[in-house]
């Protein structure tokens, strides 16, 4: 390594974006340093859908048969359609990755490139500073990485409509069907599906209110609330909702980036980039963030281990230089561009479908939908190529 920098190459966020980016690049035999601002690994929310895509994405990163065994197969079109436990999926790529890649307590606050060497710096909340040659964000909706490209914070927008997510456990088993279940009731939807035969997971999306800023860290609060929103509902959802677990219950507002924000937009400046929520935060309306994230990551690595050497001749002695890096990224952003797209199109578009009470702005939004999305499994029969 060069004596100017302190590390190769920097990935900033320990989520699921984040691990699978080190995972992959691991698997590719370059190494990486993971920058988390937590004190710990952890994972945010309660589960993640992931579908055929996602799945060949976490066999590319070698962790797909240890998942399967944490979830059961949803009857599905899908080839594959099964509901992780984020905590299951973090801490699967965590222990697969090596001792001492992620360092926690690290909060990054901005990122500079240097005038001299081109290579980026990074602002940590302690006042120190870290030198790299390639820096990863992955640090989220709220992406201080992003704004590097002008994608800040207050340029993101909220959706209307807010979600509660949660898990309810039935210690002698449930009865539900191994099936994606959806309810709705006026403008409040609720979504089932199981994890495993004792352990279901669901989320409800209704209207955001203004009570939402004052009891989203309370979860007592947060299932009272769901409760009056779902007032008519059958019974066993009721059921499942008063009992749910309160160490897991969370509500969030929904942010995105307006789509066409992803056309206009390069991505890449000098040796840093972003991948997964920080590039394409959407809503969860067509369940694609997580795995379209994991798909950001391998191409990523694949990428950078096509510039950086043949595999036939890698030594550990190999490093990264910043026209391989700068290339690398190049490649990367155009192969997911189009891709986050139409995925980031497609969910802004139901999104919207839901924030409106008009009819009119509904028929011509589900008229487009039809349009450009006759098959309703389109985005998982994609496939992000091998690592």
């Amino acid at each position: 390594m060069d004596t100017d920098v302190d590390a190769e190459i920097v990935i900033v966020g320990a989520g699921i974006c984040g691990l699978a980016t080190a995972l992959a690049l691991h698997r590719k035999r370059i190494k990486s340093v993971v920058l988390e601002r937590s004190e710990t690994v952890r994972a945010t929310g309660a589960a993640i859908i992931v579908q055929a895509n996602g799945w060949r994405a976490l066999d590319e990163l070698g962790i797909g048969s240890t998942l399967r065994e944490t979830a059961i197969q949803i009857h599905s079109v899908n080839k594959e359609f099964r509901c992780l436990k984020r905590t299951d999926l973090v801490k699967v790529m965590a222990d697969n990755l090596p001792t001492g890649t992620i360092r926690t307590n690290c909060q990054v606050l901005s990122v500079e490139l240097d005038p001299v060497t081109k290579f980026p710096h990074l602002m940590l909340s302690n006042g120190s500073v870290l030198r790299a040659k390639v820096v990863i964000g992955c640090d989220g909706v709220n992406s201080a990485i992003a704004s590097m490209f002008g994608l800040h914070r207050t340029t993101l927008r909220l959706f209307s409509t807010s979600v509660a997510r949660g898990f309810t456990n039935y210690p002698n088993g449930h009865k539900f069907s191994s099936e994606f279940v959806m309810m709705s009731k006026g403008q409040v939807q609720l979504g089932r599906l199981p994890v495993t035969d004792k352990l279901v997971y669901w989320f409800v999306t209704r209207l955001r209110t203004s009570k939402d800023s004052k009891i989203w860290k309370d979860p007592v609060l947060i299932r009272q609330s769901l409760m009056e929103s779902m007032k008519g509902f059958p019974a066993e959802a009721m059921e499942m909702m008063r009992n749910s677990k309160l160490s897991f219950l969370h509500l969030t507002e929904l942010k995105y980036r307006p789509p066409w924000d992803l056309l206009f937009n390069n991505f890449r400046k000098g040796t840093v980039t972003i991948a997964g929520d920080a590039m394409h935060p959407t809503g969860p309306f067509v369940a694609q963030g997580g795995s379209a994230s994991i798909e950001d990551a391998i191409v990523l690595a694949r990428c950078l281990a096509q510039k950086m050497f043949d595999d036939k001749n890698k030594t550990e002695e190999t490093t990264i230089n910043s026209a391989m890096a700068e290339e690398a990224f190049d490649q990367y952003v155009k192969e997911r561009k189009m891709r986050n797209f139409w995925l980031s199109f497609h969910s802004f578009l139901v999104g919207k479908k839901l924030d409106t009470t008009s009819s009119i702005i509904r028929f011509i939004i589900l008229a487009i939908m039809s349009t450009l999305f006759r098959d309703p499994d389109w985005h998982s029969r994609y496939h992000c190529g091998n690592l």
